[in-house]
């Protein structure tokens, strides 16, 4: 039976005053407001590259998933020689879905003073059947990669590792065989400390249309009705990480940003990888344009690299870096 929506109302104002209104959408600084400055020549070049690996992801591989083997190869591929390209020495985790390997994908950079406490940044390469994928998640992916190369020549005092994951898009989200849970698992087992997981997640549309952004009732009366600013997003027990990452994200870049704390139970709330770090044991947050809540390409075959916006895309990338940095060298 369908619970009303009057119910899940409710249910959202109950907990907004249980837990607290400032616990679960307040967040520090101010959203950006104003013009929005050209992009920078190094920011400029990394549009460059961030439409290439787009580009090469959706463009010409194309759908890849476990129906489409041959092309999730070759995303396989792309990935291992850009990291490559980047200095690292690529380790892969394999494991077996119907009879067939399946990869996730990591490098690190070795802290130099805390190498065992770990900031994971994260997005999955296999798009949803029927479509190429490049909001979801080619744009992910894309932002890892280049994530990778700017912090493969920076020291970092804590481990950054960069993974692509596999399987994340249905019938594998959330079940053993999602390439997220998987590797979570194995975090748990060795017993790896996690600081902080992000999972970049459809980052790469955004309007300045009133009326183009939409959520689960009742958020639409809580957040901007615009679709133009990236979204950080996490469940009740992850709220001090998502609000720190938010402040330091908008100390930094030029983009207009939200964040929120809920329940995970709400719809979109842990619709990523992150999800399988939160059944783990381990903090972590998404960073997405809200996907299907703005993109009306989301999970269609109309999801091509023409309809991403580079520009915004490229800023959100850009702002990232500094929040890492903060993540990876504060006591």
């Amino acid at each position: 039976m369908r619970a009303s929506p009057w119910l899940l109302i409710a249910g959202v104002v109950f907990v907004l005053f249980e837990v607290g209104w400032y616990g679960m959408i307040r967040m520090p600084g101010e959203s950006y407001r104003g013009p929005i400055p050209p992009l920078t020549a190094d920011e400029q070049e990394l549009e460059k590259e961030l439409r290439r690996h787009v580009t090469m992801l959706a463009g010409e591989i194309g759908e890849r998933n476990l129906s489409y083997y041959d092309k999730l190869q070759l995303a396989v591929d792309y990935i291992k020689t850009r990291f490559q390209k980047s200095g690292y020495v690529v380790r892969s985790q394999e494991y077996q879905v119907e009879g067939r390997i399946c990869e996730n994908i990591e490098v690190e950079v070795r802290g130099t003073r805390h190498p065992e406490e770990i900031l994971l940044i994260g997005a999955h390469y296999d798009s949803v059947k029927g479509s190429p994928g490049a909001n979801d998640n080619a744009t992910g992916v894309a932002a890892v990669l280049e994530l990778a190369r700017i912090f493969s020549q920076v020291p970092s005092s804590r481990t950054l590792r960069f993974v692509a994951f596999v399987n994340e898009e249905p019938p594998f989200f959330q079940t053993p065989d999602m390439g997220s849970w998987v590797y979570a698992q194995r975090s748990r087992e060795r017993g790896e400390q996690i600081n902080a997981m992000f999972s970049l997640e459809t980052i790469g549309y955004y309007s300045e249309r009133p009326g183009s952004q939409h959520y689960p009732a009742p958020l639409g009366l809580l957040y901007p009705s615009t679709g133009n600013f990236i979204g950080f997003v996490g469940n009740i027990q992850n709220g001090e990480l998502v609000r720190r990452v938010v402040g330091s994200f908008r100390n930094h870049a030029v983009v207009p940003s939200e964040g929120t704390a809920m329940w995970g139970g709400l719809p979109g709330i842990g619709w990523s990888d992150h999800w399988a770090f939160w059944e783990a044991g381990f903090p972590a947050i998404m960073v997405t344009d809200t996907a299907l809540f703005r993109d009306p390409f989301y999970h269609t075959a109309k999801d091509t690299p023409d309809h991403i916006q580079y520009e915004s895309f490229t800023r959100v990338v850009s702002g990232l870096k500094p929040v890492i940095l903060d993540l990876a060298n504060t006591p």
